[in-house]
C-alpha cells in the first residue's frame, strides 16, 4: 500500500469528506420524511377530489373543497421544501467534488468551497423553513372541534 504524501493528502481529503457525507444522509432522512407527507396529502387529495364529484352542492361539498385548497397549500409548501433540500444535498456534493478537485490540481477552491457550502445551508434552512410551514398548515386543519374533545385529557 502506497504511504506517500500524495496518499496522506487524498486520505486527509477523505477526513475532510466525511462530515458533508453525513449531512448528506441526515438530508437524504429528511426527503423521506417530506416525500412521505407528500404521498399522504396527494392521496387525501385525491379521494376528496372523489367525494367532492360525488356529493350534491351543500355545505359538505364547501368544506371539502375547503380542505381540498389546504391540502394545495401543503402540497406547495412540501414541493418546495423537497427541492430546496435536494438543491441543499446537491451543493453539499459539489463540496465533496471540489475538495477532491482542488486537492488533485493543486488550486485554492477555498472560497468557492466556502461559498457552496454557505449556499447549501442557506437552501437547507429554507427548506426547513417550509417544511415549518405545511406542518402549521397541517396542525391548524387536524384540530378537533369541541364537541369530540375528551372533557378530561389524557396526563402524559
Amino acid at each position: 500500500m502506497e504511504t506517500g504524501p500524495e496518499f496522506a493528502f487524498i486520505a486527509q481529503n477523505i477526513e475532510l469528506a466525511i462530515a458533508p457525507v453525513f449531512l448528506i444522509a441526515g438530508i437524504g432522512a429528511l426527503l423521506n420524511v417530506l416525500t412521505s407527507r407528500l404521498a399522504r396529502v396527494v392521496d387525501r387529495g385525491r379521494a376528496l377530489e372523489a367525494e367532492i364529484a360525488s356529493e350534491p352542492e351543500g355545505e359538505p361539498r364547501e368544506m371539502h373543497k375547503a380542505e381540498l385548497a389546504g391540502l394545495d397549500v401543503r402540497m406547495v409548501r412540501i414541493n418546495r421544501a423537497i427541492m430546496l433540500a435536494t438543491l441543499a444535498a446537491l451543493l453539499i456534493c459539489v463540496v465533496i467534488v471540489s475538495l477532491f478537485t482542488a486537492e488533485i490540481v493543486h488550486v485554492d477552491l477555498s472560497t468557492f468551497i466556502a461559498g457552496l457550502f454557505i449556499g447549501a445551508m442557506l437552501a437547507l434552512i429554507l427548506g426547513l423553513i417550509s417544511f415549518m410551514g405545511e406542518i402549521a398548515i397541517s396542525a391548524k386543519s387536524l384540530r378537533v372541534t369541541q364537541q369530540y374533545r375528551h372533557k378530561h385529557r389524557s396526563r402524559a
